[in-house]
């Protein structure tokens, strides 16, 4: 928000909302946005914690903001992004010629339980694997920003971003009214088109679409009952699908309906008892045989995880350069991979400076924070990388940004990060904003909602007051 105790332009109005707002009438709005996630039922679900485990995620009320060229900036490095992940998985389900050409070692791809042999050979409809990604970014410095990792099997959260700008418009209109901010409401509508438009061959007419949930016990039910509502589709389970001459059908009170185009929100494992785990009753039993003879889409595609896998994660500029003939427009974190004994003695040697993360890990379990950890944890940590050293990488604490967050204390600056939202069909769409995640304990890096993490509205701004800082009576 502020350069050297200055306000950046893009925030001069938020400087000026905050010095005029009493801190009562804050906290007041606060509790009403609380209010309202809980009366719609925006949840999330922590596993392994005993009593009820559906939880709200903090909402804080101060924007995060970009300004329109930033923004600009970071979409088209996502949209690069996202093609070569694309066509890398087209490649390594195909010819592998990265992998022939000793860009990527071959047994980093072929030896991950994240690569699916099933796949080999087959093209999804449209050559798309990556319909829905979320690339989560960091910024460190004014026009600096990284990637941190790609999500490409089922990436969560977009509801989060569109619930929380509702709720600023309900509870701030006049606020919101000041600024020209970028809509967001219209990723449904993005989404749907996005779905139809991969359709497979043997599609006849226009395609249904539904989205295939593990129920209600998952941690982003809310999110998947969410946007089949937006989107106008049905949400569907296991047991409401059947295939039949490998075609798959709908059960409804008025009979079968043909499915053209699955959105997915389970894991590749349960998909179908019949290819991956026989004993999945999430999943449909000839799912894959409907996918393989061109009668249904998936999306995003099976085997897609080996995209985002961290121990790929390091690769990927190679992979833009490879398959785009183009310098990465966005840098990715330096990492080390623990398998490989130079960079096992260089984090082993720095632990307390490192972060650690486990290769299949997500959602801020299994990490190490080396600035914020102990003896003990930092001992516990090596001994788990001498075992099994493929199971990890480092990568460096950077300094990420902070936003103003309402806190206790007051106005206080929280690290964030950022998860734009990439929709891949026939074209790339990204709408403009994406999930800003907060770390609302003082001094933490990790923005994670299981590990006490809370959200924001991002704000793209459609004009472009200048980035210059200056002062702003009473924004000190």
């Amino acid at each position: 928000m502020t350069t050297d105790g200055l306000v950046r332009g893009p925030y001069a109005e938020i400087a000026r909302w905050l010095a005029a707002t009493p801190r009562e009438a804050l906290e007041r709005r606060r509790h009403e946005a609380e209010l309202l996630f809980r009366r719609v039922g925006i949840t999330f679900a922590v596993y392994g914690e005993g009593g009820d485990p559906e939880r709200l995620i903090p909402f804080d009320i101060i924007p995060r903001i970009l300004a329109h060229a930033e923004w600009e900036e970071l979409s088209r490095g996502l949209a690069q992004r996202v093609k070569a992940l694309n066509l890398f998985l087209l490649d390594v389900y195909g010819a592998q010629e990265i992998l022939r050409a000793g860009r990527i070692p071959a047994a980093l791809v072929r030896g991950n339980e994240a690569f699916r042999p099933e796949m080999k050979g087959f093209v999804p409809p449209g050559g798309v694997y990556t319909h829905i990604a979320g690339i989560d970014v960091v910024r460190t410095a004014p026009h600096e920003f990284w990637v941190l990792e790609d999500n490409c099997r089922t990436p969560s959260g977009v509801s989060y971003m569109l619930e929380g700008r509702e709720a600023m418009l309900r509870l701030f209109p006049d606020l919101c009214a000041r600024h020209r901010i970028a809509p967001v409401g219209h990723y449904p509508e993005e989404l749907l088109e996005a779905l139809k438009s991969v359709a497979p061959p043997n599609c006849r007419g226009l395609p249904r679409v539904a989205i295939l949930t593990p129920g209600s016990y998952n941690s982003a039910y809310y999110e998947h009952c969410f946007l089949a509502d937006e989107m106008g589709v049905e949400v569907v389970e296991g047991p409401d699908l059947f295939v039949e001459n490998d075609v798959v059908h709908m059960r409804t009170t008025t009979g079968p309906q043909r499915v053209d185009v699955i959105y997915r929100r389970i894991d590749d494992d349960y998909l179908d008892p019949r290819v991956f785990k026989p004993e999945s009753v999430l999943g449909v039993a000839g799912l894959m045989a409907a996918y393989k003879a061109g009668n249904v889409t998936l999306a995003n595609a099976p085997g897609a995880g080996i995209a985002d896998d961290k121990a790929i994660y390091p690769y990927v500029p190679e992979m833009v350069r490879f398959y785009l003939g183009e310098e990465p427009l966005l840098a990715n974190v330096p990492t080390w991979l623990c398998e490989r004994d130079e960079d096992r003695a260089h984090v082993l040697g720095h632990l307390d400076e490192l972060v650690v993360k486990l290769t299949k890990g997500s959602g801020g379990y299994g990490m190490l924070v080396g600035p914020h950890s102990t003896a003990e944890q930092r001992a516990e940590f090596a001994a788990r990388i001498r075992a099994k050293p493929a199971d990890y990488i480092a990568q460096p604490t950077l300094a990420l940004s902070t936003v103003p967050t309402l806190v206790e204390k007051g106005i206080a600056p929280r690290h964030v990060d950022l998860r734009p939202f990439v929709l891949f069909g026939k074209e790339v769409r990204i709408v403009p904003g994406g999930l800003t995640r907060v770390a609302l304990r003082e001094g933490s890096l990790v923005v994670n909602s299981s590990q006490g993490g809370g959200t924001k509205d991002t704000w793209v701004l459609e004009d472009d007051p200048a980035d210059i800082a200056k002062p702003t009576g009473g924004a000190g």
